[in-house]
């Protein structure tokens, strides 16, 4: 199962016990009567009210404390009363209820027309006192104490809302003064204050964590969500207004998380909106909603993401149900997504920060979606992962299972399951290392089965983006966060639809977290987010041009001097996190090539962090740099060093008289898949990658093989490789035909360098071959008026040769560059190479 549930709560196990211990039998009882015993509210400090039957029929009103695993009485009516609502003040001195005293039926058969039908009062528990009527009337009202910041001191006033079902919110303030042996009782012997907060109002959601009233009213066929948040300093004001195409029937005012009256719930689950809003650490709002449906084989909810100024309407074709199945979709809050579930048919958790491409969404069926402890339909979210099962009465700590998301990414065969349980795993778990070497070793099985995208490409931008966003805020928006730029697949069963709605408007001064982060996330959507994400194409142009110069021996400018400092601070600063001895051999020599494209990716990185993170300043961007290049060499390393330990392969295998094992053509093709990756994203690979993948490639492909992935620049020669290659292979007549397709294809500058350590006839042909055309090509270029100078070698009777010799000894009297002859490298070297391959083709003894 995906969803892993813990128990924080549960009436049977945590409360019963304790009423019968105290002799109220009667509550353990709960199978005739449901309402006998069940959950009123969850107050913000992990306090549960709930509400039971005495012996006497007496209503009692308790309170469980999450933290320290304590039931406390709060107080008894002596009567049978349906309780609705209750809450309890921070300091535990006061308490709000509302409860039914007659059904409209008893009403009229006891003629008791003149009294109310509801009842609200105010309480004073510390010690049991007064009894205070808020409100007596024929609606139902809800109450909610507000309750300030987390480790402030007791108060001497407590503020509670009012929410009436004749659609109205009002705050009452209610101060409290402790009188002799530590009494506390309510200081206003008139009526309280009170403030109007909210009216005409078809909808509203409590937010006990952060103390936001969200509220929905109509406005013409549509409806307008407005937020009203409460400061510590007892202070409220509306904050967000954003209109949305929904709408709302206005004949009964629905409320969430304002209590749980379950027989209420149950009555009006079928008939009304299922709405919520939830919001997330990074600045997600979203809007969830669902109707029941009345096509019996589909079912249809919306997900606004407000804070990207669009929604998704999903309609899924349901695979079985049952007539007396209450089709109504519970949504839960995970933060980083958005889980909606219908159980017996599916769990599909959204995205809610990436929600543009489906991809990163899980949609799951059959047994793959079920939850065990939550099969009906009253569940509610009082918390960011947490549900209230109202029915049963128990709470839920709620999570993704890593173990179950590694079976699915390990057992899917869709690869848009695989997309997303991959993006999951790395950004809901975060960096822990047993958790990247599982997926490091499922790319390695699977590379082949994955259609649609690279999943090593995706290993490392995810990877990335997850270590590096919570560096600074507002990283999120500029690092990429996958290789995709779209999807075209889709679900089975789903169809979705994408429309553009109006973002929220705004209005805050001073504040900080979630409203200041989800301004950010609306301001981005203003500038086109896509296009503030740090892109490659730029890169790969810079990079092929000036390595195009630097082939050209084109002097060294200040510029490029600037970029391999930058590539070697980057290889500095990994040094300092890895100080024991790496088990693959990179980052043992230099790699003009790499280093390069590591100091154009930091100087353009720079140049784009720069632009948007003006305020967080250059040292701190430098090191930003600095660590998501070193970063992404080190998920490169680390992939590395997994599949080596996995094929159980030496620190060393540069021993190219022997052929490659089974485990070291597994490595080869994981690296082949690696520099394909980097390719695709103009990504900078280790130092020492393109010696270690061509030494792999010599042990473990045949010749012809091993040439054309050269040729097609599979493979890369590099001066380490080749030249161990020359000095460590004897000179059969395989080992000279490796050898010398080898040299052909050496660029002119590193063939220079290395075809010296190669002492043998071929290559001395080859190196006299090339000399010779070197010179002539500068004899065509210029005027040769110098007379021939004397022979440099021994007389040799053979006028074509003298002549020849004569020409290029003129040359390189005018003048050969450094850079332009080889060491060791002259018209006498070419004058005696052409005598010997002469001899050797007559068959003739040189001496």
């Amino acid at each position: 199962m995906l969803l892993h549930l813990v128990a924080e709560f549960d009436l049977q196990r945590d409360v019963v016990p304790w009423l019968a211990a105290r002799g109220w039998a009667a509550a353990l009882d709960t199978s005739e009567n449901s309402s006998a015993l069940y959950i009123v509210n969850v107050e913000r400090n992990g306090k549960i009210i709930y509400t039971w039957k005495g012996n006497q029929r007496n209503t009692h009103i308790g309170l469980y404390d999450l933290q320290t695993k304590q039931n406390e009485h709060l107080y008894t009516f002596e009567r049978d009363l349906h309780i609705i609502s209750s809450s309890v003040n921070n300091e535990r001195t006061l308490l709000a209820v509302s409860f039914r005293q007659y059904t409209e039926e008893e009403r009229v058969s006891q003629l008791l027309q003149s009294v109310s039908k509801y009842l609200t009062l105010l309480i004073e528990i510390h010690p049991i006192n007064n009894v205070r009527v808020l409100k007596a009337v024929d609606s139902c009202v809800r109450v909610q104490f507000l309750y300030p910041v987390e480790g402030r001191n007791t108060s001497t006033e407590s503020h509670l809302l009012l929410i009436s079902e004749d659609k109205y919110i009002e705050q009452f303030d209610i101060r409290v003064v402790a009188e002799e042996e530590h009494k506390v009782v309510i200081q206003n012997s008139g009526q309280l204050p009170r403030a109007r907060v909210a009216d005409d109002l078809i909808w509203a959601q409590w937010d006990m964590m952060e103390q936001r009233l969200f509220y929905m009213v109509p406005k013409e066929s549509k409806s307008t969500l407005k937020c009203v948040q409460f400061y510590p300093d007892e202070n409220f004001n509306s904050i967000l207004e954003s209109h949305l195409d929904i709408s709302i029937p206005d004949t009964q005012l629905k409320l969430v998380n304002f209590g749980y009256d379950y027989c209420e719930d149950q009555d009006v689950a079928s008939k009304s909106l299922n709405l919520q809003v939830f919001t997330s650490k990074a600045g997600g709002l979203c809007v969830c909603c669902s109707l029941a449906s009345d096509t019996p084989d589909e079912i249809t909810y919306s997900i606004y993401f407000l804070h990207k100024g669009y929604n998704k309407t999903f309609t899924v074709s349901l695979e079985r149900t049952e007539s007396h199945q209450l089709k109504e979709v519970a949504f839960i809050n995970l933060d980083y997504y958005v889980a909606a579930y219908l159980p017996g048919q599916f769990l599909h958790l959204l995205n809610i920060q990436h929600p543009d491409l489906l991809c990163y969404s899980l949609f799951l069926t059959g047994e793959d979606a079920k939850i065990d402890m939550l099969q009906n339909c009253s569940i509610r979210c009082p918390l960011m992962s947490t549900v209230l099962d109202c029915h049963i009465g128990s709470m839920y700590a709620v999570s993704i299972s890593e173990s179950a998301l590694l079976h699915l990414l390990q057992n899917s065969k869709r690869d848009n399951e695989r997309l997303a349980a991959l993006h999951c795993a790395l950004l809901y778990f975060q960096h822990t290392e047993d958790l990247e070497m599982q997926i490091i070793w499922w790319i390695s099985e699977n590379l082949s089965t994955c259609h649609s995208f690279d999943p090593i490409q995706e290993f490392i931008i995810a990877s990335l983006y997850c270590r590096m966003c919570p560096e600074t805020h507002n990283l999120d928006k500029l690092l990429p966060y996958t290789s995709l730029l779209d999807w075209i697949g889709i679900i089975p069963g789903v169809t979705c639809a994408t429309d553009i709605i109006p973002l929220p408007v705004l209005e805050f001064q001073n504040s900080k977290d979630f409203w200041k982060k989800l301004n950010s996330n609306l301001e981005s959507v203003k500038y086109a987010e896509p296009h503030l994400h740090y892109h490659n194409s730029v890169l790969r142009r810079e990079w092929r041009s000036l390595s195009e110069e630097q082939r050209e021996e084109r002097p060294t400018t200040a510029y490029l001097r600037n970029i391999f400092e930058n590539a070697r601070k980057v290889l500095s600063h990994l040094d300092t996190w890895d100080s024991e001895e790496r088990l693959v051999p990179l980052f043992q020599e230099e790699d003009y090539q790499q280093q390069l494209l590591m100091g154009l990716m930091v100087a353009q990185l720079k140049d784009h962090l720069m632009r948007h993170l003006q305020y967080v300043g250059k040292k701190k961007i430098d090191q930003i740099v600095l660590d998501y290049v070193a970063n992404l060499l080190n998920l490169v390393h680390q992939i590395m060093k997994e599949v080596w330990r996995r094929h159980h392969l030496h620190s060393c295998i540069f021993c190219f008289n022997e052929r490659g094992s089974a485990g070291e053509f597994a490595v080869f093709h994981i690296m082949s898949r690696i520099l394909e990756a980097a390719n695709g994203m103009c990504l900078p690979l280790p130092p020492g990658f393109h010696t270690l993948h061509l030494g792999l490639g010599v042990r473990c492909l045949p010749l012809h093989t091993l040439l054309h992935y050269i040729d097609n620049g599979v493979l890369h020669l590099t001066e380490t490789c080749v030249r161990k290659l020359l000095k460590d292979l004897d000179d059969t007549e395989k080992n000279e035909k490796l050898k010398f397709s080898i040299v052909m294809r050496l660029p002119e500058a590193l063939g220079q360098k290395v075809r010296q350590v190669w002492d043998h006839p071929i290559n001395a042909n080859l190196m006299a071959r090339k000399y010779v055309k070197l010179l002539l090509e500068k004899l065509g270029n210029r005027q040769c008026s110098r007379p021939v100078p004397e022979r440099l070698s021994v007389p040799v009777e053979f006028l074509p040769l003298n002549y020849l010799t004569s020409v290029l000894a003129e040359i390189e009297n005018q003048g050969v560059q450094p850079h332009e002859k080889p060491e060791h490298i002259h018209v006498r070297f070419v004058e005696e190479t052409a005598l010997k391959h002469t001899m050797t083709l007559l068959g003739l003894k040189y001496s």
